[in-house]
């Protein structure tokens, strides 16, 4: 697709014309996956938030107003057709179906939609939309009978900060089918744009070869992807699945394996946006390995990208692979004075579950969310934006997606999260990533972006509270997550120019330190290791309890300075004096063991945490130290990374590492 194209007003094309092109289609789940069906029809009355007519205010009813009937999931005839029952309804205001009017307004030159519904059979078609608060209002109602076309032309000009359209079936006497139905704007279709769909995978072959079966079985999603592209970096190969050469096939020549050495992620994802450039792709579409995607997310995310009137990173959103109607989050941003993830709305909640409230009774899904970034499980980036900007930065993982979404916006291109795509991908629950090897990573990469991006002279409270993680790791007889916590400062005090030497190294460097610490020894059952027993029982019976916010910082102190100065009990060092579970692993409970079993966050094992007062002052004083010249040296670090920053992007150098590490991993 030509700049001309990119650069083209979509409403320009469409004045003074009857011609009409599909930008959404209404989908309904695969066989495979009717556990999500409540993603795609919801049930019951169009009753939308109660809103307060003095002041405008709503209040969230918390689930459905009005109980719906069962979703009968055996109606589903295709997926794009279905049967609503005599005398019920059916809605089509859902995560996957409702239109995201308020996203077209703001990042499209689309004014104006038309909804085209395809039914057989007597009933009503009710068309409706919602404000930014999440107010329900009616818009249009018509009857039909027999085979009929029914067509609403609806405008966009009012949903200036949120709101949705969608419409409902209501079945008379008879059923009522819906053929098909589509979201439709004004004009030609702009020439689609070619797709690089990327995967990075790293000894998830099942998974991968999954979602390349979704492809195969889907060929109108294949048609504008120029190249589906594996970066295979582990020891587990997707070309000796059983599967694989069926696979091959169904995908008709365009996929390709690159074999390459464990650059983590951003290496994985580097070469993807590497790849697209160099065949000539308009777009790069990452995605990550352990996901399972909806296939028309690709459509969806490449249509909009179209319709973009600057060159747009287009995200889907995330879904609880294992609970499949909870989403991850609406979109995300980077507090700029912590430096770390945050929600762009107070109301907006991580993990909501639509099965417990849907779209239409949910207030905050109605609001437009503007992004920092979106998450690299599925984003789409223009490579007009990859030319300009460079490739991911060297971290290996972590941070990696945030960093380039700001690092775009400060370039002029923005970023949106799309709602109506997304992937299912394994929940952050099952996973503890701040301990263990990863957090290495989580403290480097988080003090690196900082360093170029933070608008504080002095990196805000990131320093401060990277001293405050050292303290709560160490008193928790987390050692050797300590340990790698040192290193990454040290190499952040190493400045920007071994990144890329360091990327396929750095990993087994940190794990060989595990062998020297049993916190990072992880046995299968609780019986591998001696019976727990405490020599006194909890003062008063209580347990343990976590200090109030004033009493914070004094309990604190008191709480390292016991631990330098308190001897081991000789039998704890012989049994551990408790079973903690993994939700119960806290700081302040932690703290005041000698020794403990700690399960870990998968389920799958669980290790011995040893107090060690002679590791404890000897980490808290390198941590300490690490942090202060951090601190001191802050503005002369963040000058050194911003001007390294084209480099360590850069084409050049990425082919290098590419080059350096193609071919392994075998």
């Amino acid at each position: 697709m030509s700049e001309a194209t990119l650069a083209r007003p979509v409403a320009d094309r469409a004045e003074g014309t009857d011609t009409w092109h599909t930008i959404q289609r209404v989908v309904l789940p695969n066989q495979s996956q009717m556990d999500t069906a409540a993603l795609y029809v919801d049930t019951g009355s169009a009753v939308g938030v109660r809103v307060n007519t003095n002041d405008g205010s709503t209040s969230d009813s918390s689930g459905l107003a009005s109980p719906g009937q069962e979703l009968h999931v055996e109606d589903f005839r295709s997926r794009r057709s279905t049967s609503v029952r005599p005398g019920e309804r059916v809605s089509f205001g859902t995560y996957f179906n409702a239109f995201p009017a308020s996203y077209w307004r703001r990042w499209t030159d689309v004014r104006n939609v038309r909804l085209s519904v395809g039914t057989s059979g007597a009933g009503g078609i009710s068309v409706y939309k919602s404000n930014a608060r999440g107010s329900l209002q009616h818009v249009e109602t018509k009857r039909v009978t027999g085979a009929a076309t029914s067509v609403f032309d609806l405008s966009l000009q009012p949903f200036g900060d949120g709101g949705w359209y969608w419409f409902d079936l209501v079945a008379g006497s008879a059923p009522l089918i819906l053929n098909k139905a589509e979201w439709q704007a004004p004009g030609e279709a702009p020439e689609p744009g070619q797709i690089t769909l990327e995967i990075t995978t790293l000894n998830k072959p099942d998974f991968c070869a999954n979602n390349l079966s979704i492809l195969g079985e889907n060929p109108d999603v294949l048609e504008n992807v120029k190249e589906v592209l594996i970066v295979d970096q582990g020891t587990k190969k997707v070309a000796d699945e059983p599967s694989f050469p069926a696979i091959r096939d169904a995908l008709k020549g365009k996929l390709r394996i690159i074999d390459q050495g464990n650059l983590g992620g951003s290496g994985g994802f580097a070469r993807g946006m590497y790849e697209a450039v160099e065949n000539g792709s308009d777009y790069a579409l990452l995605l990550d390995d352990d996901v399972v995607m909806e296939p028309e997310s690709i459509i969806r995310l490449l249509t909009f990208a179209d319709h973009c009137r600057t060159p747009t990173i287009v995200g889907g959103h995330m879904f609880d692979l294992y609970n499949r109607t909870v989403l991850h989050t609406f979109g995300e941003i980077v507090n700029p004075y912590r430096f770390q993830p945050d929600q762009p709305v107070a109301e907006q909640t991580l993990g909501h579950d639509f099965m417990r409230s849907n779209l239409r009774h949910t207030p905050w899904l109605h609001r437009r969310i503007d992004v920092d970034y979106n998450g690299w499980w599925m984003c789409l980036i223009p490579t007009r934006v990859i030319r300009e900007i460079g490739l991911s930065l060297p971290v290996f993982i972590k941070w990696d997606d945030a960093e380039y979404g700001l690092r775009a916006k400060k370039a002029g291109y923005p970023t949106v999260s799309m709602p109506g795509a997304a992937v299912w991908h394994v929940s952050w629950i099952d996973k503890d990533d701040m301990v263990g090897w990863q957090a290495y990573f989580h403290t480097r990469n988080r003090m690196i972006a900082a360093l170029i991006h933070s608008p504080y002279e002095r990196g805000g409270r990131v320093v401060r509270e990277s001293g405050y993680s050292d303290i709560k790791h160490l008193v928790s007889m987390q050692y050797y997550t300590a340990r790698g916590r040192v290193m990454a400062m040290r190499d952040v005090l190493q400045g920007p120019n071994q990144l890329h030497s360091i990327l396929a190294t750095k990993l087994p460097e940190i794990r060989a330190l595990s062998e020297g610490h049993s916190d990072a020894q992880l046995k299968p059952d609780p019986d591998d290791f001696p019976t727990p027993k405490m020599d006194k029982p909890p003062r008063h019976g209580q347990g343990f309890r976590a200090p109030s916010y004033t009493t914070l910082v004094p309990w604190a102190l008191k709480t390292v300075a016991r631990q330098l100065s308190r001897p081991v009990a000789p039998s704890s060092k012989e049994r551990p004096q408790a079973f903690v579970a993994h939700q119960d692993n806290k700081w302040w409970r932690m703290s005041q063991y000698d020794s403990a079993i700690v399960s870990n966050a998968e389920g799958t094992g669980a290790s011995w945490y040893r107090r060690d007062p002679q590791q404890l002052r000897a980490l808290l004083s390198e941590a300490g130290r690490l942090n202060a010249e951090i601190l001191r040296r802050w503005p002369q670090l963040s000058e050194q990374y911003k001007a390294a920053l084209d480099d360590i992007t850069s084409f050049e150098s990425w082919k290098k590492t590419f080059d350096q590490h193609s071919g392994e991993g075998k």
